[in-house]
């Protein structure tokens, strides 16, 4: 395959900016089609960015000979059974964070692609990011020394401005969503621990519903012992009042630590007592270099950025956090 032609299956508000305007952006990679069930919205979306076609209907977008790979963009419920269908149509897949609804979900959808022997990768997008590459190469080249342990705090007020727009809050609709904002944000914060530190050896954790304010749980801690023996410790709060909002992860070593927010564009390590800052450009769309990779690997171009069995490692965490 030496152009990958893409067509997206829900082009709502996450497309708009985050992902679907760099598809046109990236060598060997354009745009070709769109479809939402809302066929004026899929239109109109079509209309704005300069896509030829628009469908209302997810099976003839998929058996479009025109689109040779699937970007997936609804909310996670419909995940495995859109990735599975391209999959088996022969079309490699792109599907967003988070994976699916759980890791059996995961399961299903890995060995999918390994019975049709088509393509999978997962929109852990901060992999490809540069200020997490530059986390990763601190790490690597021991600026800090050995890691011993990481503590993550991710608290927001109930009007979070971290959540992406929709029209209506099916983030914290459970059986869409597989859970609450924390399936919704932690995706991203757990899937850089397993980018950073290998696969986990132990997790647990408590879920709760404190506020009540939607059905969803709005508290989480979870604790992690990777299998080098780093630490992790993260609490995830999304009632806290709004001068209290943080986004903090913290990586300790033996010599220093690195510290940063995972929605954030600067991060900082610590020496002897001297703050190095490094700060790094807004990018206009964030997922572009992930859009990248993940052509390159769909053109043979390069490897998998985040294959299906490393999302399975971060929906595994979550349900171990989650479980009642």
């Amino acid at each position: 395959m030496e152009n990958i032609k893409w067509g997206i299956i829900g082009c709502g508000d996450v497309t708009e900016v985050k992902s679907g305007p760099a598809f046109n952006k990236v060598p060997h990679s354009s745009l070709v089609a769109v479809m939402r069930r809302d066929g004026a919205k899929a239109a109109d979306y079509a209309r704005r960015h300069g896509v030829p076609k628009w469908y209302d209907n997810a099976d003839q977008l998929i058996n479009d000979p025109d689109v040779n790979a699937i970007y997936i963009a609804t909310p996670p419920l419909q995940h495995e059974a859109y990735t599975i269908q391209a999959l088996a149509a022969g079309k490699p897949v792109y599907v967003e964070k988070p994976m699916t609804l759980d890791a059996a979900s995961a399961v299903r959808m890995n060995e999918a692609a390994e019975k049709y022997g088509v393509k999978l990768s997962v929109a852990h997008y901060r992999r490809a990011q540069p200020m997490f590459l530059k986390i990763k190469e601190l790490l690597a080249d021991k600026a800090i020394g050995d890691v011993r342990f990481v503590s993550l705090q991710m608290l927001q007020p109930p009007a979070s401005n971290l959540i992406a727009a929709s029209a209506t809050n099916w983030r914290v609709d459970p059986a869409i969503s597989g859970g609450g904002l924390f399936h919704d944000l932690a995706p991203h914060q757990l899937d850089l621990m397993i980018y950073f530190f290998g696969p986990a050896q132990h997790a647990a954790g408590i879920a709760v519903n404190q506020a009540k304010v939607y059905p969803a749980d709005d508290l989480v801690t979870g604790h992690i012992l990777f299998e080098n023996g780093i630490v992790f410790n993260g609490t995830w709060c999304f009632t806290v009042a709004a001068g209290d909002r943080l986004d903090l992860c913290e990586i300790t070593g033996s010599t220093g630590k690195i510290t940063f927010p995972v929605f954030g564009n600067s991060m900082t390590l610590h020496q002897d007592g001297i703050a190095v800052e490094f700060t790094f450009d807004p990018l206009p769309h964030v997922q572009q270099p992930m859009i990248d990779e993940v052509t390159k690997y769909f053109t043979g171009r390069g490897e998998n950025p985040c294959s299906a069995e490393q999302a399975l490692l971060s929906m595994r965490l979550m349900d171990c956090f989650t479980k009642k």
